[in-house]
């Protein structure tokens, strides 16, 4: 009995859905169905509710599994340098173009604990460009942003992200971009203080400045196509002429109304260039 009662209906997931919108102002109400339920689900039946009414009260009224919540619904898998060609490309081909630039900004945009946002700071450091460029890191989940703006990372993760990084075209010795502490690896200042991490919600809010690149990875597949337009929409009206745009390796331009707006740039790192507005 405890089962079927754990298990949630679709009614209950829109019933959810329409709590977080009017009550925290999440909209989660484009993202795919299938995916959120399928994330709600999980949490639902972690929680061992005895029904949904008192999971539905304890999202209501409990700020912290709020949050908790969100960082499941949210939850997007990262690493420093993941997939090392994409980052070569963004090395040799991108930013020296960027270069000429007397002031250079990037928006990571769903930039989770923030391992793709440091990967980019090394890059311009071993460009000698961080110094005149500003990154903007933002999600739509404080928590995972608070993560991000400290910096620290299991230690153990550290090898693969050295092997991605040399992989990347890495220059120097990885380990001279961290402190180890016990089981955590803390990155410098140096790299953090280019950085600027917000809340943004690419459903609800606007642009807020122009960037020349653009990176938003392994997002937009959680997005119904109307709402994958709505954002990449908001990506053109941020960018500059010219500017880049990278998206994840199962995402795309194709089939969207943005097309038209933008020329393939690398087709296997998925970047595009902005090219009309």
């Amino acid at each position: 009995m405890m089962d079927s009662l754990r298990h949630l209906k679709d009614e209950d997931v829109l019933v959810l859905l329409n709590d977080l919108l009017e009550q925290y102002g999440y909209d989660f109400t484009d993202y795919s169905f299938a995916s959120v339920k399928r994330r709600l689900q999980r949490v639902y039946s972690a929680g061992r509710f005895p029904s949904f009414a008192e999971f539905r009260y304890r999202v209501k009224s409990d700020p912290d599994y709020l949050i908790y919540l969100m960082e499941q619904i949210t939850v997007n898998v990262t690493e420093m340098f993941r997939d090392p060609h994409f980052f070569e490309l963004l090395r040799k081909q991108v930013l020296p173009v960027l270069a000429t630039y007397p002031l250079i900004r990037i928006w990571h945009a769903g930039c989770s604990t923030g391992e793709e946002v440091y990967s980019m700071a090394i890059l311009l450091n071993e460009l000698n460009l961080l110094h005149k460029s500003v990154i903007y890191a933002t999600d739509i989940n404080e928590s995972v942003l608070e993560k991000a703006r400290k910096g620290i990372f299991p230690l153990q993760h550290m090898q693969q992200y050295s092997q991605n990084y040399m992989a990347s075209g890495g220059q120097q010795e990885f380990s001279g971009y961290y402190a180890a502490n016990y089981e955590y690896a803390k990155f410098s200042e140096r790299l953090r203080e280019k950085i600027i991490f917000a809340a943004h919600n690419l459903v609800t809010d606007h642009s807020f400045n122009e960037f020349q690149l653009i990176i938003c990875r392994n997002v937009l597949i959680y997005f119904n196509k109307d709402l994958q337009d709505k954002v990449l929409h908001l990506f053109s009206d941020s960018l500059e002429q010219l500017g880049f745009l990278a998206l994840g390796a199962k995402e795309t331009l194709r089939f969207t109304t943005v097309a038209p707006l933008f020329k393939p740039f690398a087709n296997r790192e998925k970047i595009w260039r902005k090219i009309s507005t």
